[in-house]
């Protein structure tokens, strides 16, 4: 019977780590080991670009690609893992339920948007957190063009001046002026914790972020929380009531609750953590990657973010590295010292920036082509031809030169 990699989530780290993976087989030869992928849909869904208007190409087809390297892929959703046994558990998307059995595991479920227990939020808040979610949000805002103007219909309320925050938030002006007019008197507010615009993005790139607001009517509400979220708009800790048909939540992530199955550390965000080569501690058999793994980029105490840049590298890293553990081969650990950013601000541009301090690099129309090409290009799925996929799997390409 062959020995089995079994990789829960077909998202970047767990497409990147079952290509990964195959590469390392294929080089040694070894027919003995399968590489199976369980996941909802056999594709990649492209997270980072659902705060666009067109989602049309924000899902790549993996099928292809699986059938060229040899991926097994089982459609369903996994529901328990029983690390002891080295089992886990799914439902088919017929419902039954049924069982994998794997010699190695690896955890790349991925991240949801962490919504509090507050007045409102799950009936009345949008996200842009999955496909579906994303979906459902333009939907509701093209039918704003059916209802009688008013300032709370033309009011778009963000929660979160992070990332996602606002790129949401820069994209929303030309998406409202595409439904209600260009004459429409629109309003996009961010709501968000921080002292200053962009203050959890850093010192200087919190200036283009100021700059790329005011220029696009983007206003920020600042140092007061959401106390509740109705169908009228929110209403903030400090008593300031914000009238708004469409409130779009974005404050914070937290890893899938399938990391609650697995005996180990984890941090705030229910990352698990892991060693250099991305095993989960206190594990033989489990790895974790993508944004379920708490892991070092460097011996300078920074540690992998819940970003697609990261996942990519700790996919091909976990896939390698599980490989290597069922082979009896040297692993080569994680390692991702360099770190940029490329936030887009809408019809402003974009803002590229380099190192942990992310020190500015390019603005407005230069780093709106450089982001143009990262959320076209640089973060889809390699072709669907076997030399070209486990070439692209190599865990010592950088993700960024």
């Amino acid at each position: 019977m062959k020995q089995q990699i079994l990789i829960i989530g077909a998202g970047f780290g767990g497409m990147w780590s079952a290509l990964s993976a195959i590469r390392l087989l294929d080089q040694h030869q070894r027919l003995d080991i399968a590489v199976t992928l369980l996941a909802p849909q056999a594709e990649l869904r492209v997270r980072p670009r659902f705060y666009e208007t067109d989602l049309t190409t924000t899902v790549a087809p993996l099928s292809p690609l699986f059938d060229a390297v040899g991926v097994q892929f089982v459609q369903g959703c996994a529901t328990r893992i029983d690390a002891q046994n080295r089992q886990v558990f799914y439902r088919s998307v017929s419902g039954e339920q049924s069982k994998l059995a794997y010699d190695r595991l690896i955890l790349a479920s991925g991240s949801q948007v962490a919504r509090p227990p507050l007045a409102g939020i799950d009936r009345f808040a949008f996200d842009v957190d999955s496909l579906e979610s994303a979906q459902k949000l333009e939907a509701h805002l093209q039918g704003l063009r059916h209802r009688p103007s008013s300032q709370a219909r033309n009011t778009v309320v963000v929660v979160g001046g992070g990332f996602t925050g606002i790129e949401t938030a820069t994209e929303m002006p030309a998406r409202l002026r595409a439904i209600l007019g260009s004459q429409a008197d629109i309003r996009v507010i961010i709501v968000d914790m921080g002292k200053q615009v962009g203050s959890v993005m850093g010192e200087q790139i919190a200036t283009v972020i100021a700059e790329a607001s005011d220029t696009l009517g983007v206003t920020w509400k600042l140092g007061s929380p959401v106390s509740m979220v109705d169908e009228q708009g929110v209403q903030l800790d400090n008593g300031e009531r914000i009238e708004a048909s469409t409130v779009v939540w974005t404050v914070g992530v937290k890893a899938s609750p399938l990391t609650q199955q697995i005996d180990g550390e984890r941090d705030a965000f229910g990352r698990l953590h892991v060693d250099s080569n991305l095993k989960v501690l206190g594990q033989d058999a489990v790895y974790a990657t993508g944004d379920t793994a708490y892991a070092a980029v460097d011996d300078l105490g920074n540690h992998a973010l819940m970003t697609c840049q990261h996942a990519i590298a700790l996919g091909r890293s976990s896939g390698n590295n599980a490989a290597a553990d069922l082979l009896g081969v040297q692993p080569i650990p994680y390692s991702q010292p360099k770190y940029v950013t490329c936030l887009d601000l809408g019809a402003w541009g974009a803002v590229f920036t380099e190192g942990w301090e992310r020190k500015v690099v390019l603005t407005g129309k230069e780093g709106k082509e450089l982001k143009t090409q990262i959320n076209t290009q640089w973060i889809y799925p390699p072709e669907a031809k076997r030399d070209i996929a486990l070439a692209a799997a190599d865990p010592l390409i950088p993700v960024v030169a």
